[in-house]
């Protein structure tokens, strides 16, 4: 397993990313309808392109998880779901804290397993939104690493 940074951000790498993120959000988000993951899906690949540093795990030459770092704020995580359980998530966290000084995520309160994982990181809960950054009704916790 090897994890790079990537500033050529190339229109497949970004798609075999957006496939990465689809299915991590089908295993993890149950709370979205199809149609809601299909309508944020669209925004996907220009927040890839956009994000300051995307950081990839590749299990040979596939891409099987990603990081997105903008300041010292995590903005993206995201595994297949093969990959989950594994310490890839860890990893890759681990090295937004050491490398990029992550110290700040969202996570939706309706993900349970990613809020417990990143309590697990040592991060805590600072503040509470009702909805998400796009104004839907999806309860947002802002964390800040201790």
């Amino acid at each position: 397993m090897r994890e790079i940074e990537h500033n050529d951000r190339n229109s497949e790498l970004v798609s075999q990313l957006v496939t990465v993120w689809e299915a991590s959000v089908r295993a993890t988000h149950t709370f979205l309808t199809n149609a809601q993951i299909e309508q944020i899906r669209e925004y996907v690949p220009d927040a890839l392109r956009g994000i300051e540093h995307l950081v990839v795990a590749f299990d040979g030459a596939q891409p099987v998880g990603f990081m997105g770092v903008d300041g010292q704020r995590l903005e993206m995580l995201f595994l297949s779901p093969d990959y989950r359980g594994q310490g890839l998530g860890a990893r890759l966290l681990r090295d937004g804290i050491a490398n990029y000084n992550v110290n700040e995520l969202t996570v939706n309160e309706q993900n349970p397993q990613a809020f417990a994982f990143y309590e697990h990181m040592g991060f805590h809960t600072v503040s509470r939104s009702e909805l998400d950054e796009q104004g839907n009704p999806f309860p947002i916790l802002t964390m800040r690493l201790d």
